[in-house]
């Protein structure tokens, strides 16, 4: 399906040119003559960072304002971007014809935010994180090209947490990556709620490593190609 983009949407503290670009998964999508649309999230990369939470309300804009007026996508999500990505799709699922969401399973159920990582963020004090993997986050935040007072507006957000009913309407074909050491799964709930997915296990990975890792990159892009 050369013919159809590829939207790329990136995880939190990330941007297009870290989560995408550096590890190699633009060169390998248009080495097949696919079509890129790159997204960085509001806050993120090159897009404008407000620091204001109530500003980030319908982060899932961010992703609507890049795709084509017409026609489908293909899209890939890591993370806060795959969340996002099956928030489009259950609002327009018309939209995609093929959806891949890494990074995500129990967590899509519940609310994002949270204070103490948004805290140690703004203070660059890994201390103060409530837990390992948002000490990671602290630390992604600390690079050159974020600013974190707008990660933390970010992460304070007003976020609703999507549904059992919000995942029924994604009715396009999903496949979900998820590493067997990863802290947001298990997948379980997520694979029951979708009408038309397949999981993706990756054994021995964590969260912040599957953007790198090539068996999510091969299982991607055999599902982009159907």
């Amino acid at each position: 399906m050369a013919d159809v983009p590829v939207l790329l949407v990136h995880g939190f503290a990330s941007s297009f040119e870290r989560n995408w670009r550096e590890p190699g998964w633009v060169d390998l999508l248009e080495e097949e003559g696919r079509q890129v649309i790159a997204v960085d999230l509001l806050g993120h990369g090159e897009a404008d960072k407000p620091t204001d939470p109530q500003a980030y309300a319908h982060l899932e804009q961010s992703v609507i304002d890049r795709m084509p007026s017409a026609g489908q996508v293909d899209a890939i999500g890591f993370s806060l971007g795959s969340q996002l990505l099956l928030r489009v799709a259950s609002q327009s699922p018309g939209r995609f014809r093929r959806l891949v969401v890494a990074g995500v399973g129990e967590n899509v159920f519940t609310a994002s935010n949270s204070e103490a990582v948004a805290r140690a963020i703004e203070t660059g004090d890994r201390g103060e994180a409530d837990h390992e993997a948002a000490g990671a986050f602290v630390r992604f935040a600390a690079g050159s090209d974020n600013d974190p007072a707008a990660l933390a507006a970010c992460m304070r957000r007003p976020n609703t947490p999507l549904t059992e009913d919000d995942l029924a309407k994604v009715t396009v074909p999903v496949l979900v990556v998820l590493g067997d050491r990863d802290f947001v799964g298990p997948a379980d709930r997520l694979m029951k709620a979708l009408p038309s997915a397949r999981l993706a296990s990756l054994s021995g990975a964590d969260h912040f490593g599957t953007p790198k890792d090539f068996r999510f990159v091969d299982a991607a892009l055999d599902f982009i190609r159907d």
